[in-house]
């Protein structure tokens, strides 16, 4: 490089260093709001919020109980539990009716189920969730990894080369600095900045630039208890990490292409257009998909559930430890002692115990048990309150918990009502869940579009039959992405089965002659679960048509 362009790259890392500290300023609060759900949901619930920091919470006296009554981390695993049965079957829908539409939608459908495989997006989607569960949001992307795919040859230095492949990773909210906190929507941010910890090495074989590496504090998670530091850290303790800050600026009429700018170590890693042709019409986008637990009006990050627990779960813990306690005080008893009638610390020291002799003063009164009575009932009330208050305000209320409320409805259709009710307080979760799976579905396709320019093979499993896809990039007609109707439904085995069943008593899947084709008859089985019956009915019905 020359001198002048050593100068602009070392103001540009400048002004993007600069840009994501003061990013990294603006939502503190919110990241110190995360780390606070983060600690309650593992347990760490004697903390809180001071001064912009997280601090402990001290004990009032030496004999008070501080103990944990964790009801947030079984509120969350139920609310994941219900979240996971919604994995959506991505398809795509064909522009018009011709033949030749509905062939290149079924392609593409079959790229994205072939693709959903490969990646294993079920556990990306699964991580996000459980990011976007604790914190309220959690981001998707979507890129090409050139070093994916099949061996296609090799270099003269002996290194294979790769045919590429779509990669697609669960970012936290940790990772991503939105340059305008109240714009809601990505697409719409003018710009923003990913910013990830990478090994020295890493960094060396994906750009080509030698750093020197350091201990990385910047991403380290604040810990209230040092023991716990270690665990509670995103990445691992090293003098061989860097932090690398990638910068995305939106398309403008000034600059149609974007810009994506990396930094790490105070050095220009990379500068030029946005690399993916991700966007709809063939414009260029951000490669992040974002997903809220529910969202928040004029803000850009979506809020958790957590947070409205905090508060719940302190009481709770404070009424269970004070009832114990006072259970403390009746069982082991308060001693009342006539001053200098016996030896104090040997009374302290000992207590009351079966058998023991008592030596005091002549003369003076003997050490007499206070009584105490039974607990109080407001301890009972208050702790019945807060446990309904848990399952009103999480929305994930156990009907068995509940059933004297529902037990004179004895048909199938009132308690499937009940049930359909106590999960609608998840439909906005839900609802983001599947728009982020279409999202990410169509930004699949367009970077096949862009970098698939040579045929290339996917393996496609459906119905326990595997099948080969032979495809170029330019046979990727749309990217419509829909969900397949059989995923779009928040529906257990059980349910899902019985709204099968009532179609097929209604003869719904049947033709005017009230046969069943066997096409149905697979589709069907395999909904149902019974991949390999399905794969047997296929294989007898061909033999039968044979003879």
């Amino acid at each position: 490089m020359t001198e002048e362009q050593n100068t602009n790259a070392e103001a540009l890392c400048a002004e993007v260093e600069e840009q994501f500290l003061r990013l990294q300023e603006e939502r503190k609060p919110l990241e110190r709001q995360w780390e606070l759900n983060m600690n309650f949901v593992k347990g760490n619930q004697y903390c809180t919020l001071a001064s912009g920091e997280i601090a402990v919470i001290e004990k009032t006296y030496d004999w008070e109980q501080r103990r944990i009554f964790n009801h947030i981390a079984p509120i969350i695993d139920t609310r994941l539990s219900k979240l996971s049965r919604i994995r959506p079957a991505l398809a795509v829908r064909a522009a018009t009716g011709s033949d030749g539409d509905r062939a290149a939608a079924r392609l593409s459908s079959s790229i994205l189920a072939a693709v959903q495989e490969e990646c294993d997006l079920d556990a990306i989607m699964s991580e996000a969730t459980s990011w976007s569960e604790i914190c309220g949001t959690a981001f998707y992307k979507v890129v090409w990894n050139p070093e994916g795919g099949a061996t296609v040859g090799k270099t003269e230095s002996g290194s294979a080369v790769k045919e590429g492949d779509i990669a697609v990773c669960a970012l936290s909210p940790f990772e991503v600095y939105p340059a305008s906190l109240g714009e809601e929507s990505v697409e719409n941010q003018p710009m923003m900045i990913h910013a990830t910890v990478l090994t020295v090495e890493r960094i060396a074989e994906a750009y080509g630039v030698e750093l020197p590496g350091r201990d990385i504090s910047e991403f380290r998670m604040p810990a209230t208890d040092k023991k716990r530091s270690a665990e509670r850290s995103n990445f691992g303790t090293g003098s061989n990490y860097e932090l690398v800050l990638e910068r995305y600026m939106r398309p403008t009429s000034a600059n149609p292409a974007g810009r994506l700018t990396v930094v790490a170590g105070k050095k220009l890693l990379f500068d030029g257009d946005l690399p993916y042709i991700n966007g709809a019409d063939g414009s260029r986008t951000y490669p992040f998909v974002k997903q809220t637990a529910l969202p928040s009006p004029g803000n850009f990050f979506g809020t958790s559930v957590v947070e409205r627990l905090i508060p719940i779960q302190r009481a709770f813990n404070a009424v269970k430890n004070r009832k114990h306690e006072y259970l403390n005080r009746i069982s082991m008893g308060a001693v009342a002692v006539e001053d200098g009638s016996v030896d104090v610390d040997e009374l302290v020291d000992g207590g009351l115990a079966p058998g023991k002799v008592i030596i005091y003063r002549q003369g003076g009164n003997p050490p007499e048990m206070l009584t105490l009575g039974a607990v109080p009932e407001e301890f009972w009330k208050e702790e019945d309150s807060l446990l309904a208050e848990f399952a009103k305000v999480s929305g994930t209320g156990d009907l068995s918990e509940n059933a004297d409320s529902f037990a004179g409805i004895t048909s199938a259709t009132g308690l499937q009502l009940i049930i359909e009710q106590d999960d609608a307080r998840l439909n906005t979760a839900y609802c983001s869940l599947k728009r982020a799976a279409k999202n990410v579905g169509r930004q699949m396709l367009r970077l096949f579009k862009q970098f698939a320019t040579d045929v290339r093979l996917l393996r496609y499993s459906e119905g326990g039959k595997t099948e080969l896809i032979c495809f170029k990039g330019s046979d990727i007609a749309g990217d419509d992405v829909v969900l397949d109707a059989d995923s779009d439904l928040n529906m257990t085995p059980a349910q899902r089965r019985t709204v099968i069943f009532e179609l097929m008593d209604r003869g719904l899947f049947s033709d005017g002659d009230g046969k069943m084709s066997a096409a149905v008859k697979k589709k069907i089985l395999s909904v149902l679960g019974y991949e390999t019956l399905a794969e047997t009915v296929a294989e007898q019905n061909k033999g039968e048509n044979n003879d």
